[in-house]
């Protein structure tokens, strides 16, 4: 049995975690990190203190109705996408542990597209 981070839990919700296959079950938030529990395997699972965390970055549509995924970037180890049921919730949460400046919205659909354009006029000067 995994042993968990926290001490005292804030929340816990349904959850899936996209680490190559999907993996279903618990998002776990509290006083020392950021948890993922597989529902099947307890082998599979995902622990990020909160001094690891770099940035979260939630991926915002329609002005804030809908934010389908999110993803944890750490500071040694790459970036965890996740979902679930209540992404403001999970958010909400977080915003307790890491700082406000940390939590950005990723770049839609038309920021990328322009980018790409400024970065191909800039290559070809």
């Amino acid at each position: 049995m995994v042993q968990s981070l926290n001490g005292k839990v804030d929340l816990v919700i349904d959850a899936t975690a996209f680490t190559g296959l999907t993996d279903y079950g618990k998002i776990m938030i509290g006083d020392n990190g950021f948890e993922f529990y597989n529902a099947r395997d307890t082998n599979k699972y995902i622990q990020i203190p909160w001094e690891e965390v770099d940035q979260v970055i939630a991926s915002v549509m329609f002005k804030g109705k809908w934010i389908p995924r999110y993803a944890i970037k750490t500071k040694k180890n790459g970036t965890y996408t996740f979902s679930s049921k209540e992404p403001k919730k999970v958010l909400r949460a977080i915003r307790e542990y890491v700082k406000p400046d940390h939590m950005v919205q990723s770049l839609g659909f038309f920021d990328v597209i322009k980018r790409a354009f400024q970065a191909r006029y800039k290559k070809n000067k």
